[in-house]
């Protein structure tokens, strides 16, 4: 099964868009995140949608913030994006006629659940702030490594 990776693209978009005070076009945003700029449009397109960033066509255009940093958690852009599959792990069969099977499920259903819960009450409580006060830090450690 193939993995969605929007979350992470949009959160390394967004990080992006928030070091910059102008605008990123849907070309400036997919060469940082070494994609297609459309795959960027439809992508920020949910985000759009959910009040968190706006864009606008034209010479000064692009793709910018509207929500404040410290209001956007993990939770909220997992909802936008139409929250998909956290997990890419699943039953054989769904429906089986076996009781072994319908007891393997039973278990994986609760387990599944479980960790779905634990992670998206997580993703509650870190926010785009939080992602970029943690590369500020990063970026300035790296920045005391390279001097001499």
């Amino acid at each position: 099964m193939k993995r969605d990776s929007r979350l992470s693209l949009v959160l390394h978009a967004l990080l992006h868009m928030a070091e910059r005070e102008d605008p990123m076009t849907s070309d400036d945003l997919a060469t940082c995140l070494m994609t297609n700029p459309v795959v960027v449009r439809r992508t920020m397109a949910f985000l759009r949608e959910a009040g968190i960033v706006a864009s606008a066509r034209g010479h000064a255009g692009g793709w910018r913030i509207t929500a404040d940093l410290s209001t956007v958690s993990l939770r909220q852009l997992h909802d936008a994006l139409g929250e998909p599959a956290l997990f890419a792990v699943g039953h054989r069969n769904a429906a089986p006629a076996c009781l072994v099977e319908q007891a393997v499920n039973a278990a994986l259903d609760q387990t599944f659940a479980e960790a779905e819960a634990l992670l998206l009450a997580r993703f509650g409580e870190i926010t785009l702030a939080d992602l970029s006060a943690d590369f500020a830090l990063r970026y300035a450690a790296r920045l005391q490594q390279k001097e001499p």
